[in-house]
């Protein structure tokens, strides 16, 4: 709870702190460089700017979010509901089911490597080591033997005795490869009822000789009034965090 408390605080403090004090600014200048020493720091800046680019990717595609954000987008295509809701809502309640999820794993992070580091109490590689294991350990929670024996085979290397043999590079791609195919066996079990609708819509005009009028027109009502009576977000959404226990 301390991680969200803070995390909540500095979201609300930051617009008062910039009126109070103004908006802080950062300045880079490139000059000659006069010793090795100085060329290896302006090549760190630089590889540390780059994995901060491409940091809330990759922490994403460790998470859960690419199975809720894949299964909520199916659930507004099996309605036929087009853009409602919209990109940004579908997008915005993934990413806080992803909280959500992973907040186990966060707390972990949050009180094994975060707050001993900051309080000088380890080293940096130390709480990168700290910091990882949480996340391996769901990872491996979540993946599939052959998805993970795919990767192992593709990359040529030698058979894993256990979990520790596993590198990142391997357990990430076949961490992937897995929440896909869930998400998407969790999208066919979402098709088959909206998709029953709309062949029984169907059969029934063709039956009235109401050929030239689109099925989907008359079946979208019919859809989300079964979704409504059947609570469906929240059997969605329960389902949903329910499958990464």
């Amino acid at each position: 709870m301390k991680l969200k408390t803070c995390l909540l605080l500095i979201i609300l403090l930051l617009p008062v702190a910039a009126m109070a004090q103004g908006l802080p600014t950062i300045t880079f200048g490139i000059g000659e460089a006069t010793d090795p020493g100085e060329v290896s720091t302006a090549l760190q800046i630089l590889i540390v700017l780059t994995i901060l680019s491409v940091a809330p990717a990759i922490l994403l595609m460790t998470t859960g979010f690419t199975r809720i954000v894949i299964v909520l987008s199916f659930v507004r295509q099996a309605m036929g509901t087009q853009q409602a809701p919209s990109n940004q809502i579908v997008i915005g309640l993934a990413l806080f089911l992803t909280f959500f999820v992973m907040a186990p794993v966060f707390e972990q992070i949050n009180d094994n490597a975060l707050q001993p580091y900051l309080d000088k109490q380890i080293g940096q590689e130390q709480a990168f080591g700290e910091a990882i294991k949480p996340m391996r350990a769901f990872m491996f929670s979540q993946v599939g033997e052959k998805d993970l024996q795919l990767l192992v085979d593709i990359s040529n290397s030698p058979q894993p005795e256990n979990q520790d043999d596993i590198g990142m590079l391997t357990l990430i791609p076949a961490f992937m490869l897995s929440e896909l195919k869930r998400a998407f066996q969790m999208g066919f079990l979402l098709f088959v009822p909206f998709l029953m609708i709309d062949m029984i819509v169907a059969s029934i005009l063709m039956a009235m000789g109401m050929m030239m009028l689109p099925p989907i027109i008359v079946s979208l009502p019919f859809k989300i009034l079964l979704f409504v009576l059947v609570d469906g977000w929240t059997l969605v959404i329960g389902s949903l965090v329910q499958s990464f226990g």
